[in-house]
């Protein structure tokens, strides 16, 4: 019985001798390695902003609101000091109902003849809900534009403004845009039933793309709404 006794005590020794071993093996060797947050990408810009169009006759000034046709703002008053730019931003109808949606709205400045548009200008508006100075890189690679035909520019590394000219009640409406490497095709919904008023107005239609490799290469091609042709975009 003895004997039996001294055998077990053993036994049990052994055991408990394993099993701390086998719970030391499973001890952290050390602190885990954190693991990095996932990052969300940034969100796009809604500051104000600018581009040259009609070969630097013009801007397109860039702000954020309602996408209504008739909530778009209007520029007044357009004046300058050297190569400074002030202008009133007007709703052109202060009765219109507008949609709650806030999206980029191009709104076109005849530049003065005083202004170089070679030169680096700054544009500062004020309106019913609007104020801001927007600054703008001298266009020194503007080319010229016949009147009255499309131009296009830069507002920022993925947004473009396309000008267009036409009647004010029959704005392009872009049905399509197939991006390539160097450029976009645009293509404009058609409306043969719709009636136009016989003004010829600028138009500025907002346009997002991915940022190209070389955006002084970027070319667009408009098809549909009277539009069809080739248009390089400055900036």
């Amino acid at each position: 019985m003895r004997i039996r006794t001294g055998l077990t005590i053993a036994a049990l020794a052994a055991s408990l001798t394993i099993a701390l071993s086998g719970c030391a093996q499973l001890e952290p060797v050390g602190s885990p390695i954190p693991t990095a947050e996932p990052t969300s990408a940034p969100e796009p810009s809604t500051d104000p902003a600018a581009a040259w169009l009609d070969g630097g006759r013009g801007i397109g000034l860039v702000t954020f609101g309602s996408s209504s046709l008739a909530c778009t703002p209007v520029a007044e008053d357009v004046t300058a000091d050297g190569q400074a730019i002030t202008l009133t931003l007007a709703e052109p109808d202060a009765k219109a109902v507008c949609t709650a949606d806030f999206t980029a709205r191009g709104t076109y400045i005849a530049v003065p003849e005083s202004v170089d548009p070679k030169a680096d200008v700054t544009v500062s508006f004020r309106g019913t809900g609007f104020q801001g100075l927007v600054p703008l890189s001298g266009g020194g690679t503007l080319s010229p534009v016949a009147d009255g035909k499309p131009s296009a520019g830069w507002f920022s590394s993925t947004g473009i403004l396309l000008l267009t000219w036409g009647s004010s009640t029959c704005r392009p409406v872009v049905s399509d845009l197939a991006e390539e490497a160097s450029g976009a095709t645009v293509t404009f919904a058609s409306d043969a039933k719709q009636a136009c008023t016989m003004d010829f107005v600028p138009r500025v239609t907002v346009l997002e793309v991915k940022a190209p490799a070389d955006p002084s290469a970027y070319t667009l091609t408009l098809k549909g709404g009277g539009l069809d042709g080739a248009v390089p975009v400055a900036g």
